[in-house]
């Protein structure tokens, strides 16, 4: 892939940006470097990395990662991520994968961005969640813990507590998705919907926390995720199978309580970016609406190319092509003949077609408070292409 220096001009969207931007003292009117922090929805390839050899991890196995990259990269989807899209928006290279610089020229690899999403991670540290009796079948990791190895990267970026700041005022932060595991896990492990929202007040003070100290660190543009509609997810249509069809969307066929959860989480955290808003008036902290953005697509599959939302393009025997003990790629698994026509691509996760979508949402508008569209009279977008 070409240079930031020479691609970004070919980028519509950072015309789109720079009126937002203006005050960050930005090269050319360029981020310098892209950070991602988060769970599956933004792992570049961290999991399978850091998993112990004799743990099998199924986004290291074919058919993840079939679509784009035409092998497995550690993604959780046939090929490319919301991160992915953002990252080649901007002109830089697709994010590597923080464990992936292991290497001497691992503080070169990383000086235009680096990704530390980890799939399976949570916001809360895995402590509070033991404590509930819900444990983490993937990782121990946490955005606490994320935030931990980065701070002990960015020496490696940067030469003086000074320039470290600088670098983090001139980088693009990208704060997840995160938070949906530590809903996931509880819920799909049999807590109630009444212990779980007990939660979220927490979750979402565990990400605001990992703002204030990458905001006192230096950062001063973020892109906050909210979660997905969990209710229009193949597990979760398949765990909470319902004979009332009172619990369902007549339009969707998504579980109504659970996408009202989602949009609980989602509000709490745009109350508290609101809040965090008036503590730091210089920091562009953007909340992303994945919920809305993804809530389209459910609403009108048609109109954006798509023949299936809540069923599974790979997965195990089930009305929603799925089957939880059954792993995309597994014994007993098929998939299906055209991911792009399907929204879900195991069950939990999306395709990568799903993840372009929402990537446009939030970069074309209107899927981002504050909206791009109102900084800028410019709002064209085009998506790049990388090598891979």
């Amino acid at each position: 892939m070409a240079s930031s220096s020479s691609s970004c001009k070919g980028f519509a969207l950072i015309y789109v940006v720079l009126s937002l931007l203006a005050s960050c003292g930005y090269v050319n009117g360029q981020f310098r470097a892209m950070i991602s922090f988060g769970d599956s929805l933004a792992d570049t390839g961290n999991l399978v990395r850091i998993s112990q050899s004799n743990k099998r991890v199924v986004s290291g196995e074919l058919p993840y990662g079939e679509t784009f990259f035409h092998h497995p990269t550690g993604r959780f989807s046939d090929g490319r991520l919301v991160v992915d899209f953002i990252a080649q928006s901007m002109g830089f290279p697709l994010l590597p994968p923080s464990a992936a610089g292991k290497s001497a020229n691992a503080a070169r690899d990383f000086t235009k961005g680096v990704n530390f999403a980890v799939a399976g991670a949570t916001a809360v540290d895995i402590s509070y969640l033991v404590a509930r009796g819900v444990s983490n079948p993937s990782t121990n990791v946490s955005l606490g813990t994320q935030l931990e190895w980065f701070k002990q990267m960015l020496p490696s970026l940067c030469n003086t507590p000074s320039s470290c700041k600088e670098y983090l005022q001139e980088s693009l932060i990208m704060m997840g998705e995160i938070g949906g595991n530590d809903y996931n896990h509880p819920f799909l492990q049999g807590h109630s919907k009444e212990e779980v929202l007990t939660y979220v007040p927490d979750v979402v003070n565990s990400i605001s926390l990992a703002i204030n100290e990458l905001i006192e660190l230096g950062a001063q543009t973020l892109i906050v995720p909210g979660n997905l509609p969990i209710g229009c997810s193949a597990a979760y249509l398949t765990f909470f199978a319902s004979d009332n069809k009172n619990d369902y969307d007549a339009t969707t066929g998504c579980l109504n309580w659970l996408n009202e959860f989602s949009q609980y989480h989602n509000q709490l955290l745009q109350d508290e970016l609101n809040r965090l808003r008036q503590l730091y008036p210089d920091v562009n902290l953007i909340y992303a609406d994945y919920y809305n953005a993804a809530m389209r697509i459910y609403r009108a599959p048609s109109k954006f190319g798509f023949a299936s939302t809540t069923s599974a393009c790979c997965g195990g025997e089930g009305p929603y092509h799925y089957h939880s003990s059954v792993d995309c790629g597994g014994p007993g698994s098929t998939t299906c003949d055209d991911p792009s026509t399907y929204v879900s691509w195991d069950g939990v996760h999306l395709t990568e077609a799903a993840y372009k979508l929402i990537a446009t949402g939030l970069l074309q508008g209107p899927f981002t408070i504050p909206h791009m569209s109102e900084l800028s009279s410019f709002t064209g977008f085009t998506m790049g292409k990388s090598d891979h």
